[in-house]
């Protein structure tokens, strides 16, 4: 039977993209994997017939040749067996694999970590805590933080080999960093178990770093805090991460803030509390009395007369400034009253007096309430 146009195989045409071709493939491999059609023969033809196609039309060149001969393009063994290593069109589930590699790969973050050419592999990214208090939050700083961390070694400048040799590409892998073993239908890919997925071996390691390409020491580092962080903001100190693995990229170094506690205040984004007591006599007379401002400075608050618990002074702009912007917050004064306790004689005698002056328009809420209490309890007695 001859052969049905690759193009047709996949439902697309030939002015298809790459990233399309892929998409195609994956839509027509789990239409008819075997796995999905249990004893469907016909499924299983159709599903090598798929990866045949995908096979010859993924790599640039073979898909040249495709365009120019069609099939002629890959007889008598141009397209390659399936067995051993490689990948031809006969390999079976290969480019099943495939797919799944290239989707558990999008998930743990294409690129990151990953080895490049020549075996060089991505630094790790790094994390340092650093509590300031809530003053410099508010004027902003300049840090000086120490971080163990790898950095690239000096002697064989990242390259993991002793002075005057060099890496070899790897034999088993063929410097592709992973091998392809076909056992019956199945093609399984794993990482090249002589390179460990580098793609090079060393045969003369660097006697400082072991062939690591790295080393660990302290690093000093100046960090720029700006005015107005909060609580858990994140700073990014792009390549100040750890060295990468045989000369690759170095990982980046998050700064993670957190404001310490403040004696005075509590902030909430932009803006500050400040919790102060008065006494019962400034709560009814009035008064006026200063607070710190997070600046420094001092900030008078003026108590009006009959002032109850729970008031709150506000104090435009005394707050935090707003990040990267000229704005700041407000600052509010909450007031509370203090029962007097620990009395003198004398002192209750004049509160009793007090008392005996008093009246509803003097305590107007109590009077309410209670006559409210009255009239609830004479209700029910009715």
């Amino acid at each position: 039977m001859a052969k049905r146009d690759y193009y047709e195989v996949l439902e697309v045409t030939r002015e298809v993209t790459e990233v399309e071709l892929k998409a195609a493939f994956r839509k027509q491999a789990m239409k008819h994997h075997p796995d999905r059609n249990a004893g469907n023969k016909d499924a299983e033809a159709k599903f090598k017939e798929v990866n045949e196609a995908y096979e010859a039309l993924k790599d640039p060149q073979k898909r040249a040749a495709y365009d120019r001969f069609g099939h002629a393009a890959f007889e008598q063994g141009g397209m390659g067996g399936g067995g051993g290593f490689g990948g031809g069109a006969g390999g079976g589930f290969g480019s099943f694999s495939d797919i799944f590699n290239d989707i558990f790969e999008d998930l743990a973050g294409r690129g990151r970590g990953r080895s490049t050419a020549g075996g060089r592999e991505r630094g790790a990214d790094l994390r340092y805590n650093m509590e300031i208090g809530l003053e410099d939050a508010f004027h902003g700083k300049t840090a000086t933080i120490k971080i163990p961390t790898s950095v690239t070694c000096e002697a064989c400048h990242g390259s993991g080999a002793k002075a005057g040799s060099k890496p070899k590409t790897c034999s088993t892998c063929a410097g592709h960093g992973r091998v392809r073993a076909t056992q019956g239908f199945f093609s399984i890919e794993r990482t090249c178990p002589a390179c460990q997925g580098r793609g090079e071996v060393i045969d003369n390691p660097c006697p400082s770093c072991g062939g690591a390409g790295r080393t660990t020491r302290e690093r000093t580092l100046s960090v720029n805090i700006p005015a107005g962080v909060e609580d858990g903001t994140r700073i990014r100190l792009a390549n100040e991460g750890e060295a990468g693995s045989r000369g690759g990229p170095s990982g980046d170094l998050y700064i993670f803030l957190s404001i310490a506690p403040h004696e005075f205040f509590q902030r909430d984004g932009a803006d500050l509390h400040c919790r102060v007591p008065i006494s019962m006599v400034t709560a009814a007379l009035g008064g006026e009395f200063q607070v710190p401002t997070v600046e420094g400075s001092k900030a008078k608050v003026v108590v009006p007369e009959a002032t109850q618990t729970g008031k709150q002074i506000r104090l435009r702009g005394k707050g935090m400034p707003v990040l990267r912007s000229r704005e700041h917050g407000d600052m509010y004064v909450q007031l509370f009253v203090e029962t007097p306790k620990n009395l003198t004689r004398r002192q209750r005698e004049l509160l009793a007096e007090f008392d005996e002056q008093s009246s509803k328009e003097t305590q107007p809420e109590s009077s309410g309430f209670f006559a409210k209490v009255r009239d609830f309890f004479d209700g029910l007695g009715q």
